[in-house]
């Protein structure tokens, strides 16, 4: 008899948990469920239950999602994410790669979609919504990395770029993010001299270019 696939889910959106927990309790190849809203919880959970895959937000309060698979990763070199977001613009894509993501599927995909991504990474194998997967090819293909310009900022770094970017302002980043005020202004200052802008404007520009605000507004 073949193992079952423990998964541990993490979103901060109940709702979004119990629709993912229902598509998965309908396969007869997923053992049990595991849930976590916050990228702190998820690493001990991880660490209680060692689930054979991860399904990862990247929008959280707290960790968030890049900095949550940072952590896995570097505790478990093995461990298997896969990443569902709203954000399909291929600095995430890239990004989440980079963080140890083995999988990027967006979250107005099929349940279909979402259970052949989940049999893939599991089995050890990568999986990236096909869209996706063919703007990554043509971009890598033309040497045009818009999320070249990203690669020197940490993952809490980039995550203030994107609240920034939003409009919201340091404090109001500082309490989604649950983090200090003093911290955000930190971050904020690395961000500007990481990316060679003096002005929050300057900051929305290059976010307006990559298409980041345009994500944000859609969540």
């Amino acid at each position: 008899m073949t193992a079952k696939i423990d998964v541990l889910l993490v979103d901060d959106h109940a709702v979004v948990r119990a629709g993912y927990k229902t598509f998965l309790s309908l396969s007869d190849k997923v053992g049990m469920v595991y849930e976590a809203e916050r990228g702190e919880s998820a690493c001990q959970l991880y660490n209680q239950y060692q689930p054979d895959i991860v399904i990862m937000d990247l929008s959280m309060p707290g960790m968030g999602g890049f900095e949550s698979m940072r952590r896995l990763v570097s505790r478990d070199a093995h461990c298997k994410i896969l990443v569902s977001s709203i954000h399909d613009e291929l600095v995430y894509v890239t990004r989440a790669i980079k963080a140890g993501a083995k999988g990027y599927i967006t979250k107005n995909n099929s349940p279909e979609t979402l259970m052949a991504a989940v049999y893939q990474v599991a089995a050890g194998n990568t999986f990236i919504e096909p869209s996706l997967a063919q703007q990554l090819a043509i971009n890598v293909a033309s040497e045009r990395g818009a999320s070249n310009q990203f690669e020197g900022l940490s993952p809490r770094e980039f995550d203030v770029f994107c609240l920034l970017a939003k409009g919201l302002t340091t404090r109001d980043a500082a309490e989604k993010l649950c983090l200090s005020y003093k911290t955000v202004c930190n971050h904020t200052t690395a961000i500007k001299e990481k990316l060679g802008i003096k002005t929050l404007a300057e900051l929305a520009l290059v976010a307006t270019r990559q298409g980041i605000i345009e994500t944000f507004d859609r969540s």
